[in-house]
C-alpha cells in the first residue's frame, strides 16, 4: 500500500498529533492495518489535541469551506459529501438543528461531531439532542468515538481516491 502524505492524513483528522503519529509508522502492509492504527492514535489523543481535529469540522447542517490547499479542499469536500442527508431536510429541522447546535457548542465548548455519513438530518437532530443530556465525561467518549468512525472512512477515502 501506497504511503499517505502529512496532507492526505491531516485531511483525515486535523490533530497535529494524530497525524505524526500515523505518519510515523508507515508504511502500511493494508487498509485494515492504517485504519487500526488511525483508531490507536485517536483513543492515545489527549483533549486538546481532540479539540483541534474538532476545529476542523463545520457545524451539522452547514457547508464545509476549503482551508488550507489541497488537503483542505478535499476536506471540504468530504464533509460536504458525509452531510449530504442535511441536503433535502426541511428548513424546521435544519433550524432545529442549527439551534442544537447552538446549545451543544455553549454546553461542551466545542462543535457537535456526529459521523453523519448515512445519517439523516432527522436522525442527527435526535441525536444531537439526545446528547445534550450527557454529562461532559460521556459526551467525550462519545465525540472520541464519532471521530474515530469519520476519520476511518476518510482513510477508507484517501487510500481509495474517492
Amino acid at each position: 500500500m501506497r504511503e499517505l502524505s502529512q496532507e492526505e492524513l491531516r485531511s483525515c483528522c486535523a490533530s497535529t498529533t494524530w497525524t505524526a503519529a500515523v505518519a510515523a509508522r508507515q508504511p502500511y502492509a493494508d487498509l485494515a492495518a492504517l485504519t487500526a492504527a488511525g483508531e490507536e492514535a485517536i483513543a492515545a489523543l489527549d483533549w486538546p489535541d481532540v479539540e483541534e481535529a474538532l476545529a476542523a469540522h463545520p457545524r451539522i447542517g452547514e457547508r464545509a469551506a476549503a482551508g488550507r490547499a489541497a488537503d483542505g479542499e478535499r476536506e471540504a469536500r468530504w464533509s460536504r459529501t458525509e452531510q449530504s442527508g442535511t441536503a433535502g431536510a426541511a428548513q424546521t429541522v435544519l433550524d432545529a438543528i442549527a439551534r442544537g447546535n447552538a446549545v451543544y457548542e455553549e454546553r461542551f465548548g466545542h462543535v457537535y461531531l456526529v459521523r453523519a455519513t448515512g445519517r439523516s438530518a432527522e436522525e442527527m437532530l435526535g441525536l444531537l439532542l439526545a446528547r445534550l443530556a450527557n454529562d461532559e465525561e460521556t459526551e467525550r467518549t462519545i465525540v472520541r468515538a464519532e471521530l474515530a468512525e469519520i476519520v476511518r472512512l476518510r482513510l477508507e477515502k484517501a487510500v481509495t481516491g474517492r
